[in-house]
C-alpha cells in the first residue's frame, strides 16, 4: 500500500490536487510529487473576483490563481484553470443570498465543499483519469471496515471538519486530506523547506466572494428589493422599532439592532415571511432541541437503524463552538439532536455536525443543517431522560 492507501506505486498513481493557491493545497501538491505521484494541479476560477483581485485572504480568483500556478511550475507538474464562475453563483452565491432572505445564516463553505469541489471537481479529476482527489482541508481520512471514514485533524485550532460534514461515503473512497495529520506551523515549514512562494501568505476568509466583507451589500445586488423594512418585536409582543430588512440580522446579535431598551436584547427569531425581527432577553436564546434537515450519515450502518432511545454523540452547531454532548434520533418530524445542555444562538441555516466523541482526532459521523431550534423551556431533558 502507498501513502494514499492504494496498493500501487506512487508513480502509478494519478492524484489531482485541487489548488487554491494558499499555502496549504500548495504543500499537499508538493509533498505528493515529492513522494513520486502521478500529480495534477486544478485550480478552480469561482467568482468575478473584480476588488478581490488584491485582497489579501481572498481565494480562487485573480493572484491566488497566477500563486497556483508559479507553484505548479515550481515544482513540475502540470496545472489546469478551470472556470466555474457559473456553476458557483447558482449552487453557492444564489443560494446564500436567498437563504439570508429566507431568514437563515447560511454557510457558504459546505454548499461550495458539497456542490462544487466534491461533486463537480471529483468528476474532472476521473475523467483526467485521476485515481484520488487530494486537498489541503485540515481533516483527516482513515481506511476502515466497508470503506473510509472522516476525522477531525491533529491540528485543533485548524479543524475543517464541520465545513465537511455533507461528504457521502463514495466520495470519501477517491478524496485524501495530507495535512490531516500535520499542524499549520508544519504545513508553513514544510512549505520554505520545498521553496514555494507561498509559504508566507495569509490564510483565505471564509466568504470568499464578499470583498468588502458586507454580505448585505451581496445579498440586496444580487436581490434587489428583497430587504423589506418590518417590525422590530418583543418577545413578549411589544413593538419596540422598524428595521430596513431581516438580511441584516442573525440569530443571537446583539449590536446594531437600531433600538432602544432598558436591557440588553438580542435577536431570537427572524420570521422572514411577515418581515419580522424577534428580540428578547439572553435566556430566551437558549435551545436544547434542534430540528435538522438535509443529514448526511457516514457513520457505521443506516441512519434509519439508530436505537430508539437516541445515539449519544458529540455535536457542534456552530463551526468556532467546541463539540458538546448530545442525543441523536431520528423523531416524528425527522432527524433531531436533544443537547446535554442548552445552546445559544442556534440558527436555521447553520449545520449540527456530529462526532462519535468530543475529542480532539474524532470521527466525523456526519450531519444535518439546522430546520428550527425550540425553545429550551419547550425541550424534553435529553441526556438524562435516555438514560433513565
Amino acid at each position: 500500500m502507498n501513502s494514499l492507501d492504494l496498493p500501487r506505486r506512487p508513480q502509478d498513481t494519478r492524484v489531482v490536487v485541487a489548488m487554491s493557491g494558499g499555502v496549504d493545497s500548495s504543500v499537499v501538491a508538493a509533498l505528493l510529487k515529492q513522494e513520486g505521484y502521478d500529480v495534477v494541479g486544478i485550480t478552480l476560477q469561482l467568482y468575478d473576483h473584480g476588488a478581490a483581485t488584491h485582497r489579501k485572504g481572498a481565494c480562487c480568483a485573480g493572484q491566488d490563481i497566477a500563486d497556483a500556478r508559479a507553484v505548479a511550475e515550481r515544482i513540475g507538474i502540470p496545472h489546469y484553470v478551470l472556470d466555474y464562475e457559473s456553476r458557483f453563483k447558482s449552487a453557492v452565491i444564489d443560494a446564500f443570498a436567498e437563504a439570508y432572505v429566507a431568514g437563515e445564516t447560511p454557510i457558504p463553505c459546505v454548499a461550495c465543499n458539497q456542490k462544487v469541489k466534491f461533486r463537480d471537481l471529483l468528476d474532472t479529476a476521473q475523467d483526467l483519469g485521476a485515481d484520488i482527489l487530494a486537498t489541503g482541508h485540515y481533516v483527516a481520512s482513515r481506511a476502515v471496515p466497508g470503506g473510509r471514514a472522516l476525522y477531525r485533524p491533529k491540528d485543533a485550532e485548524r479543524d475543517q471538519s464541520y465545513f465537511m460534514f455533507a461528504t457521502t461515503r463514495a466520495q470519501l473512497d477517491i478524496l485524501r486530506f495530507p495535512l490531516g495529520e500535520m499542524t499549520k506551523p508544519q504545513t508553513r515549514v514544510a512549505a520554505e523547506r520545498l521553496g514555494l512562494s507561498v509559504a508566507a501568505k495569509a490564510d483565505s476568509q471564509d466568504i470568499c466572494f464578499v470583498p468588502s466583507g458586507r454580505y448585505a451589500e451581496v445579498i440586496e445586488r444580487l436581490k434587489p428589493g428583497a430587504a423589506r423594512p418590518g417590525e422590530i418585536v418583543h418577545v413578549d409582543g411589544r413593538v419596540l422599532g422598524r428595521h430596513a430588512g431581516v438580511i441584516h440580522y442573525t440569530i443571537g446579535q446583539r449590536k446594531g439592532l437600531g433600538i432602544a431598551a432598558g436591557e440588553p436584547l438580542y435577536v431570537v427569531r427572524l420570521e422572514a415571511d411577515a418581515a419580522r425581527v424577534v428580540v428578547g432577553p439572553r435566556t430566551a436564546l437558549a435551545t436544547r432541541t434542534v430540528l435538522l434537515r438535509e443529514v448526511n450519515w457516514i457513520g457505521d450502518g443506516p441512519l434509519e437503524a439508530l436505537p430508539a432511545e437516541g445515539l449519544e454523540i458529540a455535536v457542534r452547531v456552530r463551526s468556532t463552538r467546541a463539540p458538546k454532548p448530545a442525543l441523536l434520533r431520528v423523531g416524528p418530524e425527522g432527524p433531531q439532536i436533544e443537547l446535554g445542555e442548552a445552546e445559544d444562538g442556534v440558527s436555521p441555516g447553520q449545520a449540527a455536525v456530529f462526532y462519535d466523541t468530543a475529542e480532539t482526532q474524532a470521527r466525523v459521523l456526519g450531519g444535518g443543517f439546522i430546520l428550527k431550534a425550540l425553545a429550551a423551556a419547550a425541550a424534553q431533558p435529553a441526556l438524562s431522560a435516555a438514560a433513565g
